[in-house]
C-alpha cells in the first residue's frame, strides 16, 4: 500500500511578496549561438554542453525565442544511437529537468520523429510530439532527479520508431529546494511529470515569477462549478511550495454533494505514481459551517474526513498504483454542509532509476576519451547504462556493480594517445585498439590482473614494451606488430607460457626476435 500523508498549514494570511529572484540552474537554448535574456532569465547557447548534432534555425513568424532554434542529430550509417548534453551540477542537488521540443518541419516531413530521452543511466520517457505539433503546439517534459555526481547528462536516444533526425529545442536544469517532493527516495527513484494542474483556472500557464522554481501549472476546467477570487494566499509554508496563485481558483459543487473529476486526462500505463492534491477553503463560508469530505481514487479510499479550512491542507501519496483513466471523487462527510473543493494537483510517474557504471571506470574512460583526438561520437553520458545505449566499443558486466570488462575500438580511425588511466579499468579482460593511428607509449597495465587479450597492432606507438606486461598472469594474447617500438622485448614476455605474442613486422627492436610465438 502506498505511503499517504496529510499536512496542514496555518500561514495563509495576505502578505506583500517581493518579486522573487530567477530560479538557480542552467537554461540551455539548444541550437542558439548567443546568450539571451528571456522573461527575466538568462539562457545560454548549447555549444559548451554538447559536441554532436547540427544547430538549425526555424523560419516561422512570431515563434517564441527558445523555439526558434533547435539542435538536430542527423541519422546515417554509423550514426551513434545516443547524443548527450553533459551539464555541471551540484552533487546531491535536487533538479527539475525540463526538455522542450518544437519540430517546425526541420526534417522536411509532416510529422516529427519519435525517440527516447535519457537522464544519466535511466530511460526517462519516449518523446512523441506528434499530437501537439499537429495542433501547432510545442511539447515539454518535466522530471525531478537528484545529481549523484558533479555532472548530469540528458541524452537523446534513437529507438526503433525513429525514422528521421531527432532534435531538441531547449533544456533546463533548475535547482529545487530540499523540501520539495522529499518523501521520495531519490537514491532509488526519479519523478516524471504526468500532469500539474490549477483546477478552475482558465488563463495561461502559471510559472515563474508566480512559481519560484518555474514549474508549469496548466489550466484545468470541467463541468463542475468554478469559483474564482483573489485570495493573496502566502503558500510559503505549504508542502512542495505551490505558488499562491493556484489558490485563487477552485473546482467545487454548489451544494453538499459528491464531486467527480477525471484527472489527469490521459490514460496511464500501469505503474506507481506520486500524487499531491492541494486545498484551501473559503474564508467567507458561514460561521459554524464545515467542509469535510472523503477522497477516493478510482473507488479506493485515498483519505477520509479531510477537513479543509482557509489554513490550507495538502494530501500526498508517494507510490499509489494507477492504470488507465483516473477518477477522483470528493464525497462530503456526514454532517458537512458545504460542498468539497480542490485547487491544484500534481501527479508524477515514479521511475525506478537505472544502475550506473562505477565512478572509477567512468573517470578512466573520460580520461581515455580526452587523450583521443577523435573519440567515438557517442562517448557521452553513462558508458554502460542503459545497456541498449552503451558506448561504442564498450562492453560491461551485469549485476549491481557495473564495470567495464572489454574495449573494442579497432578500425575506428582513432588518433591521439592511450591514456595511462586505462589501467584504472581494473575489470578489463580484453583490449582491442588495433588498426588506428595511435601514437605515444604503451602505458603500464600491470593493474589489469584479469587482462587476457591486448591488441595494439598497426598503430604508430613508440617507446619500449613495459616489462610489467609479462607479469599479468592472465595474459594470453599480445599483438603489437607494425608500430615504432624500440628497445628489447622483455624476457618475461618471450618466455611466458601459453602467450600468443606477435611483435613483427614493423618495430625497431635492438636484437633479433621471432616474428610470432605461441
Amino acid at each position: 500500500m502506498s505511503f499517504l500523508s496529510l499536512l496542514f498549514f496555518f500561514s495563509l494570511n495576505s502578505t506583500a511578496l517581493s518579486q522573487p529572484s530567477p530560479p538557480k540552474g542552467t537554461l540551455i537554448d539548444c541550437g542558439a549561438t548567443n546568450a539571451s535574456v528571456i522573461e527575466g532569465q538568462q539562457w545560454l547557447p548549447d555549444t559548451d554542453y554538447i559536441s554532436a548534432g547540427v544547430p538549425k534555425t526555424l523560419t516561422i513568424p512570431n515563434i517564441l525565442p527558445i523555439l526558434s532554434t533547435v539542435r538536430s542529430f542527423p541519422l546515417g550509417d554509423g550514426t551513434p544511437r545516443k547524443f548527450c548534453y553533459v551539464v555541471p551540477v551540484f552533487r546531491n542537488g535536487k533538479y527539475l529537468i525540463r526538455t522542450t521540443y518544437y519540430y517546425g518541419g526541420i526534417n522536411g516531413r509532416d510529422s516529427p520523429p519519435v525517440f527516447d530521452q535519457i537522464v544519466d543511466g535511466t530511460i526517462w520517457s519516449v518523446v512523441n510530439t506528434t499530437d501537439d505539433y499537429a495542433r501547432g503546439l510545442s511539447s515539454y517534459y518535466e522530471g525531478v532527479f537528484v545529481a549523484r555526481g558533479k555532472m548530469m547528462s540528458l541524452c537523446i536516444g534513437v529507438n526503433s520508431y525513429t525514422d528521421s533526425d531527432p532534435f531538441i529545442s531547449a533544456l533546463e536544469f533548475v535547482i529545487l529546494g530540499d523540501s520539495l517532493y522529499n518523501s521520495t527516495d531519490f537514491t532509488k527513484y526519479g519523478l516524471s511529470l504526468v500532469s500539474r494542474s490549477n483546477f478552475g483556472y482558465g488563463g495561461s500557464i502559471i510559472k515563474f515569477p508566480d512559481d519560484p522554481f518555474d514549474r508549469y501549472w496548466e489550466p484545468f476546467g470541467d463541468s463542475n462549478p468554478i469559483i474564482q477570487s483573489t485570495r493573496n494566499v502566502s503558500a510559503s509554508d505549504f508542502w512542495n511550495l505551490p505558488p499562491s496563485k493556484v489558490f485563487d481558483t477552485e473546482l467545487t459543487t454548489d451544494q453538499a454533494k459528491p464531486m467527480e473529476l477525471q484527472w489527469p486526462l490521459v490514460s496511464l500505463p500501469k505503474s506507481f505514481y506520486y500524487i499531491s492534491l492541494y486545498f484551501a477553503g473559503d474564508r467567507d463560508i458561514s460561521v459554524g459551517s464545515s467542509r469535510i469530505f472523503d477522497i477516493h481514487v478510482n473507488g479506493i479510499e485515498y483519505y477520509r474526513n479531510l477537513n479543509v479550512t482557509p489554513a490550507g491542507v495538502v494530501v500526498f501519496a508517494t507510490r499509489w498504483p494507477l492504470s488507465g483513466l483516473t477518477k477522483i471523487t470528493l464525497t462530503p462527510a456526514a454532517g458537512s454542509d458545504v460542498g468539497p473543493l480542490i485547487n491544484a494537483g500534481e501527479v508524477f510517474n515514479v521511475l525506478l532509476l537505472g544502475g550506473r557504471t562505477i565512478t572509477r571506470d567512468v573517470i578512466a574512460l573520460e580520461r581515455l576519451k580526452n587523450s583521443l583526438q577523435n573519440p567515438p561520437a557517442d562517448w557521452n553520458g553513462d558508458p554502460c547504462i542503459p545497456r541498449q545505449y552503451s558506448w561504442a566499443g564498450v562492453k560491461c558486466s551485469k549485476g549491481i556493480r557495473i564495470r567495464v570488462v572489454s574495449l573494442n575500438l579497432s578500425n575506428m580511425g582513432l588518433s591521439g594517445s592511450i591514456s595511462p588511466s586505462i589501467a584504472n579499468l581494473t575489470a578489463l579482460t580484453k583490449i582491442w585498439l588495433g588498426n588506428n593511428n595511435l601514437t605515444g607509449p604503451i602505458p603500464d597495465l600491470s593493474s589489469l590482473k584479469w587482462l587476457e587479450t591486448l591488441h595494439l597492432e598497426n598503430n604508430q606507438l613508440n617507446g619500449t614494451i613495459p616489462p610489467s606486461l609479462g607479469d599479468i598472469g592472465s595474459l594470453r594474447e599480445l599483438f603489437i606488430q607494425n608500430n615504432y617500438l624500440t628497445g628489447e622485448v622483455p624476457n618475461n614476455l618471450k618466455r611466458k607460457p601459453g602467450l600468443n605474442l606477435k611483435i613483427s613486422p614493423g618495430n625497431r627492436f635492438s636484437f633479433a626476435t621471432p616474428s610470432s610465438r605461441t
